[in-house]
């Protein structure tokens, strides 16, 4: 690595979160005004959360420079204390990956993942290795330093300490998310004691692990974690929102597919709908011109498409009820009865499981070592965080969660009574909700 080149006056970026975000070096500053980068403002952070917590506006350019400031704190700390098994040679490396991790995610990230079989981290090491601007840019300082970068997102870079620090249990991902998510989205559950567990952490034999006496507040990290995915993240008005987002992709697909003559069909939404996009033109992609299509979309001349358009625009979502475990002949009928009503069986219903492990406890054999938070006692040994918290073990590999099955409220209300009585009942008490008796 060539010596990194300091900015003549360090740069400071004011953060709601982190206060503020410093950035020291002139190729973290110059990667920043990258095309590449700058097109995070346009991508939201929590995807459609927004239309359950008004205030998840925040972008994945925030997060990301969150992100970076985190892990440009462990390193500084790292650094400070000396600790021989922190590679200071790898310090830039890691700075670049924390900073560029999340390049790859397209409009409204894992929904528009889902609706068409992408993954944002392939798509950041193709953004990274392209022809683009970010590639310049760690091509002119070092030979090579794209491919390292994309090498630390990947998770097969050799240096395994440095893909702790942006990937693991315990990342300054997972950390600046938990923090940022909660503060804009007003909740108090992912409230961490960042600086706490940051004054914790260890370089050690190749991996970043936890004092002993900072296991508290990785306990806390760890419930946070537990209590923001079911009350945030899985949010059932998120969930319906994200439903009628995909099916608003996949119908769009399926129309493109049979040569649908749209009044309006922005480029390179049709190089999306080939599955063939290109990094060029996946980076025009973002939430300014998907929603652009969407309001157009409402005007469409498919009463499907027009009506999820309508309904994803207008927050018209769709309801839902909760039961127990279904089995498939049940979810067979419900589709017939929607079908035989004049439902549509895959636009008007969609059935939802929700789960979410908040901590993958490591089991003898388990060959996934990296999902382990390591702890360093007092004689330098090593304990897998489970084997030594009660709390932690007590959260571990639990399932939560049941069946939401999720409809158009307006639409069923019109042929309920027409439903047979079986799966007329699923639905009855949310259509027509029972009457509340006052004593006086």
């Amino acid at each position: 690595m060539k010596p990194v080149q300091p900015l003549g006056e360090e740069k400071v970026f004011k953060d709601p979160v982190h206060n503020y975000i410093h950035v020291q070096d002139r190729l973290i500053w110059t990667l920043i005004n990258t095309p590449e980068f700058q097109r995070l403002r346009r991508i939201r952070q929590l995807g459609t959360s927004y239309l359950t917590f008004h205030g998840a506006e925040h972008s994945r350019f925030s997060h990301s420079l969150g992100v970076y400031e985190i892990t440009r704190r462990i390193i500084s700390q790292f650094e400070r204390g000396g600790f021989e098994d922190w590679p200071r040679e790898e310090s830039l490396v890691a700075l670049c990956a924390a900073l560029l991790h999340d390049l790859g995610h397209g409009p409204f990230s894992h929904s528009i993942e889902e609706a068409f079989d992408m993954d944002h981290e392939e798509w950041t090491c193709r953004i990274l290795l392209g022809d683009t601007e970010v590639n310049r840019v760690l091509e002119e300082a070092e030979n090579g330093l794209a491919e390292r970068v994309a090498s630390v997102i990947r998770k097969d870079y050799e240096k395994k300490i440095v893909v702790n620090l942006v990937s693991s249990p315990l990342d300054a991902d997972r950390m600046d998310y938990l923090l940022r998510d909660a503060y804009f989205t007003g909740v108090n559950y992912g409230t961490i004691d960042v600086d706490r567990i940051l004054r914790m952490l260890r370089p050690h034999n190749g991996r970043v692990v936890v004092k002993e006496s900072g296991m508290h507040a990785i306990e806390d990290y760890l419930m946070a974690r537990y209590q923001m995915y079911w009350q945030v993240y899985f949010h059932p008005v998120t969930r319906s929102s994200d439903i009628v987002l995909k099916q608003i992709f996949r119908r769009a697909k399926e129309l493109f597919d049979e040569g649908f003559d749209f009044k309006f069909l922005p480029y390179p939404l049709p190089e999306l709908f080939k599955g063939d996009i290109q990094v060029g033109d996946y980076l025009l992609l973002d939430e300014a011109l998907v929603q652009t299509a969407f309001m157009q979309w409402t005007r469409e001349d498919d009463d499907i498409l027009a009506d999820v358009c309508h309904r994803f625009m207008q927050r018209k979502l769709y309801k839902y009820v909760e039961t127990d475990l279904i089995d498939k002949q049940t979810i067979s009928s419900i589709r017939s009865e929607f079908a035989r009503v004049g439902l549509h069986p895959d636009y008007d219903l969609e059935i939802d499981f929700p789960t979410d492990l908040p901590y993958d406890v490591f089991r003898p054999g388990d060959p996934k070592k990296e999902k382990q938070i390591l702890l360093l006692d007092r004689q330098n040994r090593i304990q897998e965080i489970s084997e030594v918290s009660d709390i932690v073990r007590s959260i571990s590999g639990i399932h939560r969660g049941r069946y939401h099955l999720y409809y158009p409220q307006d639409k069923l209300e019109k042929v309920i009574h027409q439903l047979s009585e079986e799966v007329a009942a699923i639905f009855e008490n949310k259509i027509n909700p029972p009457q509340m008796e006052f004593e006086i």
